[in-house]
C-alpha cells in the first residue's frame, strides 16, 4: 500500500474515481514537543489528574498498565469517529484509509524497535499471545526429545508456561537458569546449561518483579554460538529504554502496547526473516490466506501468514499514536530521569522501618518490590489505596523469582515517566503511617492479592 509519509494520510485515489469528503484524521496522531519533563508527561494523561478516595491518584503500577495519553484517547476516538472500516479486503475510501494506518501502525513498531523492515513486525493481543504464538509456530515444527530450552529463574509465567506446554508435547525440556542473591541472571551457570540441545533461550529484557536488566545482548550471543534462537520478552522494557532489536541480536522480540501507553489487547513481534522462514500458521482463518479451496490452501507471505481474522484495527491506531508521543521525548533523557526517580525512591523506601526492597541488580528499571515486616502484601495495597496510591500486591506472575527469596508475594511500586519524587515522597509517608498504625496486617485482610 501507497503511503503518503503521513500517518493517518490516505493514498491518492485514481484519476477517474469520484470525489469523496476526506474523513477528518486529523486527531489520529499528535506528538508533544519540547525536552522532556514528568511534568509535560503528566499534562498529557488525564486520568492521573483524578481522586481516589478524596486523594490525588499516584499510578505506581505501571509494572501492571501504564495510563494512556490523551493522544492516544483521541487517535482511537477519531478512528471509530471517522475511518472505522475492516482492512486489507475493501476497495472503498475508508477501507483504504483504515489500511493505510494499520500498516503505518506496522511501519512505526519497525522503526520503533530498531527492525529492518515492516514486513518482520507481526501484531498480536499482546507479550503472552506472541510467546504462544514463537512456541507453538517455532517450536512445533523444531521441538524434539532432547531438546532444551533456557528460561532464567527470574521470568514471568509467559515465558515459562507456554514452553512448558510445547515441551510436553514434544517432550523437550524446559531447563532453568538460576539467579544469584540480588536478583541477576547467574551469567555462569547460564554459560554452563548452553549446549547443542539448546534450541531456544526465553529472557526478559527488564524483569517485571525485580527490575533487573540482564546483559541480553551478550547472552544472545553466546546463545547463537550454539545455534540456539533467543525470544526477548520486552514487555517491561519498551517504556524505560530506547530498543534496537538489531543491536540486541534477539530472532524474536514481543511487547505488549499495554504497557506503553497504548490501549490494551494489542501488542507486536518482530522475527528476523530467518526465524519467519522456519515459522509455520499457527492459526487459520482469514486475512491470513492466499487461496483457499477444499483440495488445497496456499498462505499469504509474511507478517500476514500469522495475523489470522480481523486485527485490532482501533488497537493499533492508539499504538501508533502512543509510539508518536513517546518518541516525541527525548528516550535517553526519559531513561535518565527514571533511573534518578529509581535512586531516590530506593534511599527513601531505605528509611521506612521494617521495609524491604527485594533484589539489588547492578542494572534495573524502576521497579520496587518489597515486604513489610508484621504485613500482608494485600493488606499493604488496601492501606496505600486509602491514601490514593496504587501498587500491585501477590505473586505478580512470577513465582519462580519470588520463591528464590523465600516469598510468595510481595508488594510492588512501579514507575514510568509521569512518576515524581513527590510521589515516592507520598509512598513513604504512608508507609510510614501504616507502621505506626499499629495495625497486624494479617493475610486476608484488605484487598485481594493482585497478581499482573
Amino acid at each position: 500500500m501507497p503511503t503518503t509519509g503521513v500517518p493517518g494520510a490516505v493514498a491518492p485515489a485514481p484519476a477517474d474515481a469520484p470525489a469523496a469528503a476526506p474523513a477528518d484524521l486529523s486527531g489520529l496522531t499528535a506528538t508533544p514537543t519540547g525536552a522532556f519533563s514528568p511534568e509535560a508527561a503528566r499534562k498529557d494523561v488525564p486520568i492521573l489528574h483524578r481522586t481516589v478516595n478524596g486523594h490525588p491518584l499516584v499510578w505506581l503500577d505501571n509494572g501492571a498498565t501504564t495510563q494512556k495519553p490523551r493522544q492516544v484517547i483521541e487517535a482511537v476516538s477519531a478512528y471509530y469517529s471517522a475511518a472505522n472500516s475492516n482492512i486489507h479486503r475493501g476497495a472503498h475510501t475508508m477501507a483504504r484509509e483504515a489500511t493505510e494506518l494499520y500498516e503505518a501502525g506496522r511501519n512505526a513498531v519497525a522503526q520503533f524497535l530498531g527492525a529492518p523492515s515492516p514486513d518482520t513486525i507481526m501484531f498480536v493481543r499482546g507479550t503472552t499471545e506472541a510467546i504462544n504464538l514463537v512456541a507453538q509456530s517455532w517450536g512445533r515444527a523444531h521441538l524434539g526429545p532432547g531438546d532444551d530450552i533456557l528460561v532464567p529463574v527470574l521470568e514471568h509465567h509467559s515465558d515459562i508456561v507456554p514452553w512448558q506446554l510445547i515441551a510436553e508435547e514434544t517432550r523437550a525440556r524446559v531447563v532453568p537458569v538460576p539467579l544469584t542473591p540480588d536478583g541477576e541472571i547467574d551469567q555462569a551457570a547460564y554459560a554452563d546449561l548452553l549446549s547443542a540441545r539448546t534450541q531456544m533461550v526465553v529472557v526478559s529484557q527488564a524483569s517485571n518483579v525485580l527490575g533487573t536488566v540482564p546483559p541480553v545482548r551478550e547472552m544472545t550471543a553466546l546463545a547463537h554460538r550454539y545455534g540456539a534462537k533467543v525470544l526477548v520478552d520486552g514487555a517491561q522494557a519498551v517504556a524505560h529504554m530506547p530498543v534496537d532489536v538489531q543491536e540486541l541480536g534477539a530472532d524474536f522480540y514481543a511487547f505488549s502496547g499495554h504497557k506503553l501507553f497504548a490501549p490494551t489487547g494489542i501488542g507486536a513481534l518482530y522475527a528476523t526473516p530467518e526465524a519467519m522462514a522456519e515459522m509455520r500458521p499457527w492459526q487459520g482463518g482469514g486475512n491470513m490466506i492466499e487461496s483457499v479451496s477444499f483440495e488445497r490452501t496456499t498462505f499469504a507471505a509474511m507478517p500476514h501468514m500469522m495475523e489470522a481474522g480481523t486485527g485490532h484495527i482501533s488497537g493499533v491506531v492508539g499504538l501508533l499514536a502512543a509510539i508518536d508521543w513517546l518518541r516525541g521525548f527525548d528516550q535517553n533523557a526519559v531513561a535518565a530521569y527514571e533511573q534518578q526517580l529509581m535512586t531516590y525512591a530506593m534511599q527513601a523506601m531505605a528509611t521506612v522501618p521494617d521495609v524491604e526492597v527485594i533484589g539489588s541488580a547492578a542494572e534495573r528499571i524502576a521497579v520496587l518490590t518489597f515486604t513489610m515486616a508484621g504485613h500482608d502484601p494485600a493488606s499493604i495495597a488496601d492501606w496505600l489505596d486509602r491514601d490514593g496510591i496504587a501498587v500491585r500486591a501477590g505473586h505478580h506472575c512470577a513465582q519462580p523469582a519470588l520463591a528464590h527469596y523465600g516469598l510468595e508475594s510481595a508488594a510492588r511500586a512501579s514507575f514510568a515517566l509521569y512518576n515524581t519524587s513527590d510521589e515516592v515522597d507520598q509512598l513513604v509517608a504512608s508507609l510510614r503511617r501504616l507502621g505506626q498504625s499499629g495495625q497486624s496486617g494479617q493475610p486476608g485482610q484488605g484487598a485481594p492479592a493482585q497478581q499482573a
